[in-house]
């Protein structure tokens, strides 16, 4: 390629180029996929390819080379000149002719050593390629020939002591999996867009990730919807169930005037209409796990790494309205992002930064490009599919399955038997009975008002005994369904929740809603034993107190994001009744402020108030020094973000994780209460156990007794 061109008296253009280094052992597929980034990329820009061979001065030249590389390339590129350099004559054994790489828009330098340390203060993005050792032996000699073969050995062990000393592959902001089918140039271009390095440059291609089109079908069927998720994602690595499975309950709209709901039953604003079931699969498939200010998006043999706080990514790929519901779809979903946000997400709202929980990401999310959503009220099945214009054979293929699913799903799964595991808690009464008291104490020094505390149980059954994640999630919701239950399933682990609350609705056309709960009785077979502990919620002066403090915490937080005056209570200390439980909820309603970013409308009110107490931060600091745990998905979100702006998530309580490893699999369950200076610690502890009730006997197994 020609020099680029030169401005007056030598000095550097007012633009530097974007450098992208191309790195990766011998032989792992580097050269290949930077000639064809490099053709994508020429597209709406001018690019310049260096390959880090053409100046490694012989067979023990990789240090020598990377030093040359570093000196007489990136640094006279990073400010914005021509890179003169010498190659080596590798006939001769001595360098070569000047050649000169141009300053263009971007340059892209392959090669190993590509992203070494000395050079990575000079690049913008780092893409490295991993591959099989012995496949990358194998393609290295095929493209270079035997005369490769005698070095092959003498080449690795350099990049052996290299790679000792430097490990640039944990310093990637693209990690790709090279001889993985075809190279992912188009998939590489696409994780560029991405990165906040690449953002202004890049505008062009990130334009072309607008334009797609929502498709909707509508098919007049209700199938059973545990039948219909086990045909469709049993076997998938990655889904999510967003699963109203107290549909059941609520009455139906038969057109025939209004149907009396059981006397146990209220929930307002159809909370209970919509089920929703998703992959990661298809052509628009993705995963994003966030793990300490660094989200890995997860597209196939391509892994983006976006270092900056997760709101601020999130505000990024959500909010923007990127399609419109589809006519006759009463949903705001319209595919997007599902999946959770755990409450270490706390550390980038006003709480304290800690440790994440053990083998978990502090968020994890899958964008779906296929969903079927189910309309309970109108006894529909509606299957969304994305589209950007082309042919999408994968698509095609896809609607064909799931119409004959919703067909005929099969019958209901039937969880096998297995042996209730044996659950320990965290804190034994007597330890959670002084912990209480020491939150009494804080209150009574005047630093909160109220401290929502929170233990947990672990299991873990005979060693090597792995459990089925949804036949656990299935036998929850038989025995304690629920409007806001959600499974989701992700590489190593799952979430199963019979969760009744929501945290956070924000709708296409702009209106917020939080229905915070505080206030718990278990439920008695006993009809009349059962009004009696309705009665004794519903006029708890304690319980609401509790309610109404939080309902205040929620109006700040959505005050923040609000049209000036549109901050109501439209529903206050309401009793809501489940299986299991009676539970005391109110309703905050708000219309967003135009301009406010919506990712931001979520960070403001994260964690819910419901899960911390009040003021928030400084009682989430509190509860720091006295939980001393991560609390991972429990007390965080969970639900979607729509590609049409809306998002609806629910509190992750009464949610039982699975983490898988070769010693079988572990279960947490999350459980805690709020504390008042007039809670009395022995009524809190019977409150704790009675919220595990419904996930526990689901399971077959109590309470642990009391040490």
């Amino acid at each position: 390629m020609p020099d680029a061109p030169r401005t007056p008296h030598g000095a550097a253009p007012a633009t530097p180029p974007l450098l992208i280094a191309v790195d990766g052992r011998s032989g792992a597929g580097k050269t290949t996929l930077a000639v064809e980034l490099a053709a994508l990329l020429r597209e709406h820009h001018s690019v310049s390819l260096f390959h880090l061979e053409d100046i490694y001065p012989g067979w023990d030249g990789l240090d020598a080379g990377i030093g040359r590389y570093v000196e007489r390339v990136l640094t006279p590129l990073r400010a914005g000149r021509t890179a003169r350099w010498n190659a080596w004559d590798w006939v001769r054994g001595e360098d070569g002719a000047e050649r000169t790489t141009a300053a263009a828009e971007i340059v892209l330098l392959e090669g190993v050593g590509a992203a070494a340390a000395a050079a990575r203060d000079r690049l913008d993005a780092v893409i490295w390629v991993e591959a099989d050792a012995a496949v990358r032996r194998r393609t290295a000699i095929e493209r270079d020939g035997d005369a490769y073969a005698p070095y092959w050995q003498r080449w690795a062990e350099q990049e052996d002591r290299w790679l000792a000393a430097d490990d640039p592959g944990t310093a990637a902001d693209v990690v790709v999996q090279g001889h993985h089918g075809p190279p992912s140039p188009q998939a590489v271009r696409l994780a560029l867009t991405g990165l906040p390095s690449c953002t202004v440059l890049l505008a062009p291609e990130r334009a072309g990730r607008r334009g797609l089109v929502l498709d909707c079908e509508r098919l007049e069927a209700v199938p059973d919807a545990a039948a219909l998720f086990s045909t469709l994602y049993r076997d998938a690595p990655a889904a999510a169930w967003l699963d109203s499975s107290d549909a059941a309950a609520v009455p139906k709209d038969t057109g025939a005037g209004p149907v009396a709901a059981p006397p146990t039953r209220l929930l307002p604003g159809g909370r209970s209409r919509f089920s929703i079931m998703a992959d990661a699969g298809g052509a628009f498939g993705q995963l994003a796990l966030h793990r300490d200010g660094v989200t890995d998006l997860v597209a196939g043999p391509v892994t983006t790494r976006i270092r900056e706080p997760f709101f601020r990514w999130l505000d990024d790929v959500w909010g923007r309205r990127a399609v419109r519901v589809p006519d006759g779809l009463a949903c705001d979903f319209g595919l997007g992002w599902l999946g959770y946000l755990g409450y270490e997400l706390k550390r980038e709202t006003g709480g304290a930064d800690g440790p994440s929980a053990a083998g978990l990401p502090d968020a994890a999310l899958l964008f779906a490009g296929r969903a079927v959503v189910l309309d309970h009220a109108d006894g529909a099945v509606f299957l969304l599919t994305l589209s950007d214009g082309r042919p999408d054979a994968d698509r095609d293929a896809w609607l064909a399955r799931a119409r004959e699913a919703v067909a005929a799903p099969g019958p209901a799964p039937t969880p096998g038997p297995h042996p209730g595991p044996h659950f320990a808690v965290r804190d034994p009464r007597d330890a959670y009975v002084a912990k209480i008291r020491q939150a009494q104490a804080e209150i009574a020094e005047g630093n909160t008002y109220e401290v929502c505390l929170t233990t947990s149980l672990t299991a873990r059954p005979a060693r090597g005994e792995h459990l089925d994640p949804l036949d656990t999630y299935l036998r929850l919701r038989v025995t304690n369904p629920a409007p806001f239950a959600h499974f989701l399933r992700f590489p190593g682990f799952a979430v199963a929740s019979t969760s009744p609350e929501r945290f956070l609705r924000l709708t296409t056309d702009g209106h917020m809603r939080a229905e915070p709960i505080k206030g718990t009785r278990g439920r008695s077979a006993d009809p009349v034993a059962d009004a009696a502990l309705l009665h004794d919620l519903r006029t708890s002066a304690k319980d609401r107190a509790e309610n109404i403090m939080i309902v205040d915490l929620l109006r700040n937080d959505l005050s923040h994001h609000a049209v000036p005056g549109s901050v109501t209570v439209s529903r206050l200390c309401d009793i809501e009744t489940y299986a299991t439980v009676h539970q005391m909820v109110s309703t905050i309603d708000a219309r967003l402020r135009p301009g406010s970013a919506r990712a931001g409308v979520v960070a403001s009110a994260f964690p819910a108030g419901s899960m911390t107490g009040a003021p928030k931060i400084s009682t989430m600091a509190i509860l720091d020094r006295l939980e001393q745990a991560p609390r991972g998905p429990y007390s965080g979100a969970a639900g979607y973000f729509s590609l049409t702006g809306a998002t609806d998530l629910a509190v992750v309580i009464r949610t039982l994780v699975l983490r898988e490893d070769d010693g079988g699999t572990h279960l947490t369950l999350g459980v805690g209460g709020a504390i008042t200076t007039d809670s009395d610690p022995e009524e809190e502890w019977d409150e704790v156990r009675t919220k595990a009730r419904g996930v526990l006997s689901a399971l077959g197994t109590g309470f642990p007794a009391d040490t």
